[in-house]
């Protein structure tokens, strides 16, 4: 594939951040609000934002079948924070509710699940398959993953080795999804990671 052709889903959330990085990374970056758009792109983002309200629009805009439909049948997706909520199968009621999901990562998550915006925090996280050492994540409001499936692989962690550990890098065939907003830094690797992932498929 010479030059993909990489959408980030706009209806709500940081779009501008993703669309600045895909295009660093040399692909061709578009917004997708209508299903005639999400036909054009090789890969996804789901991009940061509250994850109902996404739903609600996705439902609103005629994208919510179209999406999981192309989920399901194999488009490369990479979800950050909400994006990882929307990507999951199931989402922990006790972690606050949510009626539905886009799907595709065999998994359990949780909502906010490090604390609210006032809680918000920057950790060094290191990723398998990231070289060049480990990746300084910015969470807010974040999730964290409950329960993996056997189907999908966890690629980082937050606080290795205690109590408070948790999965925050998870990836499932062509799915991608990070607790973690890596288009608030300057690091490029989880981008790179992702249209690495595109250009494969």
């Amino acid at each position: 594939m010479a030059t993909p052709t990489v959408g980030v889903l706009a209806l709500q959330g940081d779009v501008r951040e993703h669309l600045r990085v895909l295009t660093a990374m040399g692909v061709t970056a578009i917004t997708v609000r209508r299903p005639a758009e999400l036909e054009k792109v090789d890969g996804l983002v789901i991009p940061g934002g509250e994850s109902t309200t996404i739903v609600k629009l996705a439902a609103i805009f005629e994208l919510f079948e179209p999406l999981r439909d192309r989920i399901g049948a194999g488009l490369p997706v990479y979800g950050s924070c909400a994006g990882m909520i929307l990507l999951s199968d199931r989402v922990d009621v006790a972690g606050s509710p949510l009626e539905a999901t886009f799907g595709g990562i065999d998994m359990t998550v949780r909502r906010n699940a490090f604390g609210r915006q006032v809680d918000s925090f920057e950790a060094d996280v290191a990723v398998d398959a990231v070289e060049g050492g480990p990746i300084r994540a910015v969470f807010i409001r974040a999730p964290w993953v409950q329960e993996l499936g056997p189907r999908a692989e966890p690629l980082g962690r937050v606080n290795p080795g205690t109590v408070d550990e948790h999965v925050v890098v998870v990836r499932q065939e062509n799915l991608l999804a990070t607790s973690f907003h890596p288009e608030l830094t300057r690091d490029l690797r989880i981008h790179s990671l992702f249209v690495g992932m595109v250009r494969a498929a």
